[in-house]
């Protein structure tokens, strides 16, 4: 036998990129970025049931909002309108999704998670909660046509 018959097959991209890594509470550390890839890649990364969980709010936002504005910072999906700036995102923690609306106090009904900030109301979802869908996709509709933080 030849050494070269010896070589493994060259690797391809995908197979020698590394996973994202796993913040504390299980928050995946993608790089900041804006579109629908960095917001997907996170989506992904995202641990165990939280990944469906993320794919879902990821859809009904889009659903709800057409053309809304996608990016990923501090390792957060943001959700936004051009020009308006950002309405909602959501962050992994170790036992469940933080949703935050940036200007959740304005909602009606108000999202029920209270905040040191006066705006901004939660959406806490825990692995065994059932999303009422279509009180989020209100709730996003709602947001999105308030004035929204800095994009």
């Amino acid at each position: 036998m030849t050494a070269k018959a010896n070589r493994r097959p060259a690797k391809t991209g995908a197979e020698t990129a590394a996973a994202p890594k796993l913040l504390s509470g299980g928050n995946p550390q993608i790089a900041k970025g804006y579109g629908d890839a960095p917001v997907q890649a996170y989506i992904a990364a995202m641990p165990g049931w939280k990944s469906a969980v993320g794919r879902r709010l990821d859809a009904i936002i889009v659903q709800a909002v057409p053309g809304v504005q996608k990016a990923v910072k501090w390792n957060s999906p943001f959700y936004g309108k051009e020009g308006e700036g950002w309405f909602v995102s959501f962050h992994v923690f170790t036992r469940y999704i933080k949703v935050a609306f940036f200007r959740g106090a304005s909602l009606d009904p108000v999202p029920p998670g209270a905040s040191k900030q006066k705006d901004v109301r939660y959406l806490d979802i825990h692995e065994d909660d059932t999303l009422d869908e279509a009180q989020f996709a209100d709730w996003v509709k709602q947001a999105s046509r308030l004035p929204g933080e800095k994009m």
